[in-house]
């Protein structure tokens, strides 16, 4: 078993309250989930209107899987929502079961 985690840093430059962020967030999490089957979570930055960390998680048999699907994670959230930016990324995978 393979265990992807990403966490990913995001600049709300449009976001002026705890709401508009909230907003962005829940969607945002809404369509990853959607779209790619993996768990999303806001892990850090709970307090600040225009910055958010997102942890995001997926399993697979294969690392090569979790690497593609990251990825495409990634690639979404820069595509599809140019009110918000990618300034910081990471992610580890963890082989365990094996």
């Amino acid at each position: 078993m393979v265990i992807g985690a990403l966490l990913v840093r995001l600049h709300l430059p449009t976001s002026q309250s705890l709401k508009d962020k909230r907003q962005v967030v829940k969607s945002l999490s809404a369509r990853l989930t959607n779209q790619f089957g993996v768990a999303v979570a806001e892990v850090g930055e709970q307090g600040t209107w225009q910055v958010a960390e997102l942890g995001i998680a997926c399993v697979s048999n294969q690392a090569g899987h979790v690497d593609r699907v990251l990825d495409a994670v990634v690639k979404y959230i820069e595509e599809t929502r140019p009110d918000v930016e990618i300034t910081d990324s990471g992610r580890d995978l963890i082989t365990v079961f094996q």
